[in-house]
């Protein structure tokens, strides 16, 4: 389908008509509950049917009272996941974990890809899908951590110990499937969970997850919180290694080709590159992060290499930019007589879809949080799984929100308070979107 032409999910909130009379919103204020009686007052163009429709709902309301009867599981569960190392391409044993749970609360057509993404989902009738997202991997730190703390430990607040502020989410996400599962919810969508694998290097499991459902996704909701932040456009960020290449050679048999001179100058250039200094709207950037050649003072090494990040909300620009770096390079390499190489690292697409910020997606993401109680920021330029779907023009939003803290670190430990808001935010979420 076409960008911003999307199904129900996403169309613009313009486009759906209003109630027709004041009898008619008087009569349907009278069956709700009187904390959304005082929302559609407060806010009574930014609070799609669907929100209203899913809170009237006695099997809606019984699965968000089912989650607050579970934060000991949720709790547990994260515990378990968490203690499991699972480092970006070594998910396998917690993408198993995951599953296996999964198929004890009742989602169905469960499975292990190769990513390998853990999938299950509610079925519904329309055909359609509603696709929620985790992250299963940890940062490579926190697997050394692992090896030396010991697994988590639940208190009154927290779950303590690495691994488990990343897969708070993945432990909400489930516990939300399992609350509208247990309250009869018989959504007209799908609804798919997802914990996907290889995060951390190149997104490697949502591009499964999207290629996979692409074609009947309503949308794609990319859980990271519980909604205090909403992203409805993503920043594309390009990460590059270059590596340049030339002889060898002792300190007294002569200084050129020199490597690290071609480096240098080649770093130089870049930087000085007007979009290096631009600030504007489009949060253009270029930055060299890493230099790394040579290992001991009288040897010239034969081979080196920097790091390159450029990011944009304008995809126009980074091609712009990547065309001036590989003419720097060409021209350096003349100079000096050394080979560049410009090698991809992680290319992390982005993009701006028209109507986003207007659509039922995002207006239905927004009036959740202010039904729980908060309101949310939102942004056009997030950056998270949510970049593979809108980066090919596809409806998505990521949901951010504080998780615990020390993430990576020895000391890392998550929110058992963020843990349920989160849990609760995707029960509600999921219901409407489900329709």
């Amino acid at each position: 389908m076409a960008s911003g032409a999307k199904g129900p999910a996403f169309e613009s909130r313009q486009a759906r008509p209003r109630e027709q009379t004041n009898s008619h919103r008087v009569n349907e204020l009278m069956s709700l509950p009187l904390i959304l009686v005082s929302l559609v007052c407060a806010f009574p163009q930014q609070v799609p049917e669907e929100i209203r429709t899913a809170i009237a709902d006695p099997h809606v309301q019984a699965a968000m009272r089912y989650v607050d009867t579970r934060s000991e599981e949720a709790a547990e569960f994260l515990r378990t996941i968490g203690a499991i190392v699972s480092p970006s391409g070594r998910e396998h044993d917690r993408a198993a974990a995951v599953a296996e749970r999964m198929r004890l609360i009742g989602l169905q057509d469960v499975l292990v890809d190769e990513s390998p993404n853990a999938i299950g989902r509610i079925p519904g009738r329309s055909g359609r899908a509603i696709v929620f997202i985790s992250t299963l991997d940890d940062l490579a730190s926190v697997a050394e951590h692992q090896a030396t703390i010991g697994p988590p430990i639940v208190t009154a607040d927290r779950v303590v110990g690495p691994g488990t502020n990343t897969s708070l989410t993945t432990a909400a996400l489930l516990t939300a499937a399992e609350a509208l599962i247990e309250a009869g919810v018989r959504p007209e969508h799908d609804l798919v969970f997802a914990a996907v694998a290889q995060e951390e290097t190149g997104l490697v499991g949502m591009k499964q997850i999207f290629d996979r459902y692409r074609d009947r996704a309503e949308a794609f909701v990319d859980v990271l919180g519980d909604g205090h932040s909403i992203s409805y456009g993503a920043i594309g960020i390009h990460w590059w290694r270059v590596v340049a290449h030339g002889p060898p050679g002792h300190t007294l048999g002569g200084g050129l080709p020199n490597v690290n001179q071609a480096i240098g100058r080649a770093v130089d250039r870049i930087l000085s590159l007007p979009d290096a200094r631009r600030n504007d709207s489009t949060r253009t950037r270029i930055n060299v992060g890493m230099l790394n050649s040579g290992v001991v003072f009288n040897h010239k090494p034969d081979s080196g290499w920097f790091s390159l990040d450029i990011r944009s909300l304008d995809a126009e620009a980074i091609e712009n930019i990547e065309a001036d770096v590989r003419e720097i390079l060409g021209a350096v390499g003349r100079e000096t007589e050394i080979r560049f190489e410009l090698a991809p690292f992680q290319l992390t697409p982005g993009g701006q879809i028209p109507g986003a910020l207007e659509s039922l997606l995002v207006t239905t993401a927004v009036a959740t949080a202010r039904y729980l109680g908060y309101e949310p920021r939102l942004s056009n330029s997030g950056s998270s799984n949510m970049n593979v779907a809108i980066g090919a023009g596809e409806p998505a939003i990521g949901l951010g929100g504080g998780r615990g803290g020390a993430r990576g670190t020895a000391e890392e430990w998550a929110d058992r308070r963020s843990l349920m808001s989160t849990a609760r935010y995707v029960t509600l979420l999921a219901a409407a979107l489900g329709g």
